[in-house]
């Protein structure tokens, strides 16, 4: 059995969250060596924000289950 995509995002999001900074975290994704997202985490506000960088439009979540939802979905369009 592969391992979770998306238990590996959370991972990713979660250590930005955890991150001993107050300054605003990032983190691209990409899908066979092709970036699709980039994702930064705000602590002052504790919001992901999510740009998909074929588009170049952005989500706000305050949420991280859903800010990781929407990066799986980037990731396997």
């Amino acid at each position: 059995m592969e391992n979770s995509q998306l238990v590996a995002i959370i991972e990713r999001l979660d250590a930005m969250m955890k991150a001993d900074t107050n300054e605003v975290q990032s983190r691209r994704f990409e899908r066979e060596g092709q970036e699709r997202g980039f994702v930064t985490y705000d602590p002052a506000t504790q919001t992901f924000e999510l740009e998909e960088l074929a588009t170049h439009q952005k989500f706000d979540f305050d949420d991280i289950d859903l800010a990781a939802m929407e990066i799986y979905d980037l990731l396997n369009d």
